[in-house]
């Protein structure tokens, strides 16, 4: 590429693809490069939560805390296809937490952050509630509900690359950082492709955003052998996920002796997601998988509360990710900051180099006004154009397929079900969940399930690979069956071996990505 963007980011989970929206969407113009696939580290690892973080408020995060509750309801208005409200069971556990002090984070929990629309906390009785019935009979008597919000994680990260290429922005999957050097005041990072990307090619730019997540220390070190003050501590988080464990559309937060919290979610209609753990890491983080043993304690922290027993062999799926906390020196994983920090340096107001440490979800836009705001200070040729649009804009601009009408979800899914009858209810449910507004995108002219081309089973059909394929850079089957959507649920080992062969073969002839409209 001849051109010189104003800013280079390395790193395409959900912190560099939302700092890409939005420098996009402020005039700048952006190039960003993935090794692997979108959300294909950290970001498609976590617990599926937007939340402010209860636990956190016992580590005194109140700041974080405070930050990630305003964010919920913003994230939830921009995003509703794929974020929508949960109502959480804290049962009261005897010679634990006090109910006083429960009520009490509750209380602040409420109200710290300007709730607006998400009901506040209640107390329950669970010896008549319905969800007192999934606990251990005679073990629970009291407990507290409370909101949050779930989320498609890895979904996330694609729409807000999807808005950042349809602002201009360039973004490359499958594509390594291999160096970076400052020359005349501008950087000239050098990235490669990976299998399945394309070649060796040099990217100048005014800046340089180091979002690599557990690599962040990796790039620093190719980045002209750049050390930095700020450290990242690696902590691995499993889950698991089961058949459905209870009927009732609640979620639970259970408190073990150990100190930790464990979260039983319902997810994808038929199976409840269990998680985390948190344990220091070492060792290449593209190898983490959960351990037996992680595996184990979880089980353990069901059958502890719950009537329904389950064992490892009832695991369905099970998935280990490391996140890149700051390394504020806490004892134990479980206390390390879920803060982020963002470190800048360079030379005088030429070439910056911001790197991100920490973060989660819930507040990555935050972090993305927060680095640009940084970025400004040191780049005088990227203040006019951050000036362009008002600071915040994307707290207010939907993402793809998030721009419901009047009525909502359910309005669309109505819409989409009287325009293509032959799908059935679920089908139809699944799109809006997960397309939102562009689920009609997908389905075009169709008149049958058979003008949809081929059917991969469990309702994914050509038309919708091809749109995956050509809208929102998916290359391989694990792209679009464990990152685009969790369909590798419900599909064999040998179906999705044919999708990944059938995509092999249509690959050369599907267009690159482009707008979606």
């Amino acid at each position: 590429m001849d051109r010189t963007f104003d800013l280079a980011i390395i790193g395409g989970g959900i912190n560099g693809c939302g700092i890409a929206r939005d420098a996009a969407g402020r005039g700048l113009s952006v190039y960003l490069c993935e090794m692997n696939d979108l959300a294909s580290g950290t970001s498609s690892w976590s617990t599926k939560l937007v939340h402010g973080g209860l636990r956190y408020l016992e580590y005194y995060e109140f700041r974080l805390v405070r930050e990630a509750l305003k964010e919920r309801e913003v994230l939830w208005s921009i995003a509703p296809h794929i974020i929508r409200p949960l109502r959480f069971v804290l049962p009261h556990r005897k010679g634990l937490r006090p109910k006083w002090l429960l009520h009490l984070g509750l209380l602040l929990y409420d109200n710290i952050g300007g709730r607006k629309r998400l009901p506040g906390h209640t107390r329950v009785d669970l010896t008549t509630a319905p969800p007192g019935r999934t606990l251990k009979h005679g073990q629970f008597t009291t407990g507290f509900e409370y909101s949050d919000c779930i989320v498609d994680d890895a979904r996330l990260v694609t729409l807000n690359a999807m808005a950042a290429r349809d602002l201009g922005a360039t973004i490359e999957t499958r594509t390594k950082a291999v160096s970076a050097t400052r020359r005349d005041g501008i950087w000239h990072l050098e990235v490669a492709g990976t299998p399945g990307g394309g070649g060796r090619k040099t990217i100048r730019a005014r800046a340089l955003v180091n979002a690599a997540g557990p690599w962040v220390e990796a790039v620093l070190g190719r980045a002209n052998g750049r050390n930095t003050k700020a450290k990242v501590r690696l902590v691995q988080g499993s889950h698991i996920v089961v058949r459905k464990l209870f009927s009732h559309d609640r979620a639970f937060i259970l408190q073990h002796p150990d100190g930790r919290i464990v979260f039983a979610i319902p997810y994808q209609d038929d199976f409840t997601l269990i998680g985390t753990t948190d344990r220091d890491y070492t060792g290449d983080p593209a190898s983490v998988r959960a351990s037996a043993e992680e595996i184990a304690y979880l089980c353990e922290s069901i059958n502890r509360d719950f009537e329904v027993q389950i064992a490892p062999a009832d695991v369905v799926w099970s998935f280990s990710g490391v996140r890149p906390l700051y390394d504020d020196g806490a004892s134990e994983a479980k206390a390390a900051t879920r803060d982020y920090v963002l470190e800048l340096e360079g030379e005088g107001d030429r070439a910056p180099l911001l790197s991100v440490f920490g973060g989660k979800i819930t507040t990555y836009r935050r972090l993305a006004e927060d680095a640009l705001d940084r970025i400004a200070t040191r780049l005088p040729a990227a203040q006019s154009a951050l000036a362009d649009r008002t600071k915040g804009w994307t707290a207010s601009t939907s993402l793809p397929g998030g721009d419901f009408p009047m009525g909502g979800q359910d309005a669309v899914q109505a819409d989409l079900a009287a325009a293509y009858s032959f799908l059935t209810p679920a089908h139809a449910r699944r799109l809006v969940n997960t397309y939102g507004t562009l689920a009609a995108e997908i389905l075009g002219p169709a008149r049958s399930m058979s003008d949809l081309g081929r059917d991969f089973g469990a309702t994914l059909t050509e038309a919708e690979v091809r749109y995956l394929m050509t809208r929102e850079f998916a290359i391989t089957a694990s792209d679009i069956v464990w990152r685009r959507s969790k369909l590798g649920l419900r599909l064999s080992a040998a179906e999705i071996r044919e999708l990944d062969t059938w995509m092999q073969g249509a690959h050369a002839l599907v267009t690159s990505p482009g707008p979606v409209r």
